[in-house]
């Protein structure tokens, strides 16, 4: 079964050669090769998922192997991309209709693919970052093809996770260096010293590409300047499973990152900021894409916290929101695009009352927005009770900003839901209709399975996150695996936290009239207002700080240059000019001054030597 696994890199990467090599001027070819690529992926993903096999071959050499693994863990997260990218390529047929550069589109989304796939199922730290920097070249030409200002989001994008991925470079050379070997099975190392620095090096990498403060803030640019299902595919789903698929790698496998060291630590301080920091943004969104991008980054936050924690139920239920969190998001940017196709718009302040219009994709936006929101019996719900259960173990402040970041959430869906398709329908909307089939029957699956997931939670727990951790974790005996939560009283905080939400909402909803507005007496509070406004202004943006830090440099550097520049040039030009003017007035051909000067060098001379006597 080995031999086969290469197709799952091949395949998608020769059918997108192929789309680039067809005309523009030809029709449906170029989304038949895509979906016909995406389905042999899935059929051949699902017959090698739950075997273990391996590929290898040299490569490179210097001895390094392309060497490719088949497990648990690399075939469930393979799964998952297997299945989004198909539902996101069915989705694209309709959406992408008529926009330019569609070739490259579907060229990008096969690439990011075949290197999520490589990245995945790579046992060579090497190999893996040849697909993971792959990947980071695939995501800048598919927000390149994007709007008007998508070429400065691509570049942005490329900088930021560029730079982490040097980060990540440098902490593969280490840990290769410590460890003997580039072989991530095996690999084994303890979180000190510098193999601590090798650990927070590939953890930056890592949540990075999962896409956590503060390597986030492109994408909400590209939530606007990339095409809309570029966001249902990378930066909800196959970048967050890449992310934190490695960071669980690094955490349980790689190093010995275990409860009550300071890597736990890290990593639960870096989860809570990312929840609180980025649904804070989140909640006072008036773009419905923008809103979900947020959310985007603040649910990394919790995948991060559950890990962090180091202790089984909080690690399964990290891994149990990483694939929750994939199903939901992509969902949700599913039915932003159904609105914005059929709608023309994304703004909140131009939408209201779709849902007479449009009842299918309300009805997914509603089951994947309770899903995110943690609202019993969805699947987020369940996952969420985890992460909760875990973080309350290593300390309550971990809990309660968790715990905060779910009303904070639920609010803001509140907000989006009621903006969007509640209220009155406007003028211009009256002849909206429903999405086109192609469009709705991936919103739908999606939301079938979050469905699943939440009512029959023991099924993906026992068979696809349980069996990621090793057995001497106590994982299998946890409770969890019959699909109760752990802790009443933590069921009860979060009705109460959704409740506060619910409440929160019909607050600002009665005063300000309106659903968009309802989360205004939260942005305009007198202790925010100064905050929000910096940082819509991009002033608190970690990327525009560090733009104008290089900027100084930059001028700083400038100014060095200059200044040795007016140094050589300029400075030591006119001494010298200078000095050799003086001494040419000095020669004036008289013999009695050249006597003098004799006569005083000699005196010079003799002085001289009696000193030194």
């Amino acid at each position: 079964m080995g031999n086969y696994i290469p197709l799952l890199i091949t395949v998608p990467c020769i059918a997108a050669l192929l789309i680039l090599s067809i005309p523009g001027r030809v029709r449906f070819v170029r989304e038949a090769i895509a979906v016909l690529a995406v389905t042999v992926n899935l059929i051949v993903t699902l017959i090698l998922f739950r075997g273990n096999a391996t590929f290898s071959m040299p490569w490179a050499g210097f001895g390094f192997e392309f060497i490719l693994r088949m497990y648990h863990f690399s075939g469930f997260i393979v799964l998952a991309t297997a299945g989004f990218g198909f539902l996101v390529t069915i989705y694209s047929t309709v959406f992408m209709n008529g926009k330019k550069y569609l070739g490259q589109f579907y060229a990008y989304l096969l690439l990011s693919v075949g290197a999520t796939n490589g990245a995945v199922l790579a046992d060579n730290l090497a190999l893996m970052l040849f697909f993971w920097e792959g990947l980071l070249l695939f995501v800048f030409g598919m927000i390149a093809i994007g709007g008007k200002n998508a070429f400065k989001t691509a570049t942005k994008s490329f900088i930021i996770v560029g730079i982490s991925d040097l980060c990540m470079l440098a902490g593969i050379a280490l840990a290769g260096y410590l460890c003997g070997t580039l072989k991530i099975s095996a690999i084994s190392l303890p979180v000190a010293g510098l193999s601590g620095v090798a650990f927070v090096l590939l953890v930056i990498g890592a949540i990075s590409k999962a896409g956590s403060m503060p390597f986030h803030s492109w994408i909400p640019d590209a939530a606007i300047d990339a095409p809309l299902p570029f966001m249902a595919i990378l930066p909800a789903s196959l970048e967050k499973l890449l992310g934190i698929y490695f960071l669980a790698r690094i955490t349980l496998d790689m190093f010995k990152a275990i409860e009550g060291t300071w890597a736990s630590m890290l990593l639960m301080i870096i989860g809570v900021i990312t929840i609180l920091l980025a649904v804070m943004m989140a909640l006072i969104q008036k773009d419905y894409k923008k809103l979900l991008s947020y959310h985007a980054i603040s649910q990394v936050g919790y995948m991060i916290l559950g890990i962090g924690t180091m202790v089984p139920a909080g690690i399964i239920g990290g891994l149990f929101h990483m694939i929750n969190h994939a199903l939901y998001k992509s969902c949700l940017f599913l039915t932003g695009g159904s609105v914005e196709r059929q709608a023309g718009t994304t703004d909140l302040t131009k939408l209201g009352g779709l849902l007479r219009k449009m009842p299918v994709t309300f009805t997914c936006f509603f089951i994947a927005a309770a899903s995110i929101s943690g609202v019993p019996p969805f699947n987020g719900f369940f996952s969420k009770e985890l992460v909760y259960d875990g973080a309350l173990e290593r300390g309550f402040i971990f809990y309660a900003g968790a715990l905060l970041g779910s009303f904070l959430t639920a609010a803001s869906f509140l907000k989006l839901g009621h903006a969007a398709y509640l209220g009155t329908l406007r003028e211009e909307h009256k002849g909206v209709k429903e999405a086109p089939l192609p469009m709705l029957v991936p919103m739908i699956a999606i939301a079938s399975v979050c469905v699943f997931f939440g009512l029959w939670n023991s099924f993906p727990l026992r068979h696809f996150i349980q069996p990621i951790l090793p057995a001497e974790s106590g994982a299998p005996s946890l409770p969890i695996a019959t699909g109760a939560p752990l802790s009443t009283g933590l069921v009860v905080m979060t009705l109460i936290a959704l409740a506060a939400a619910l409440l929160n909402h019909f607050y600002g909803y009665k005063k300000t009239g309106s659903g968009v507005k309802a989360s205004d007496h939260i942005h305009y509070a007198p202790a925010l207002r100064g905050i929000y406004d910096k940082a819509e202004q991009g002033i608190l943006d970690p990327f525009n700080i560090g733009m104008h830090w290089a900027a100084f440099v930059s001028r700083v550097g400038w100014l060095c240059d200059r200044a040795i520049d007016w140094l050589y040039n300029v400075l030591i030009v006119q001494a010298s000019l200078l000095i050799a003017s003086g001494i040419r007035r000095l020669h004036n051909g008289s013999y009695k001054t050249y006597i003098l000067w004799s006569l005083a060098g000699l005196v010079f001379v003799i002085y001289f030597l009696l000193r030194t006597v």
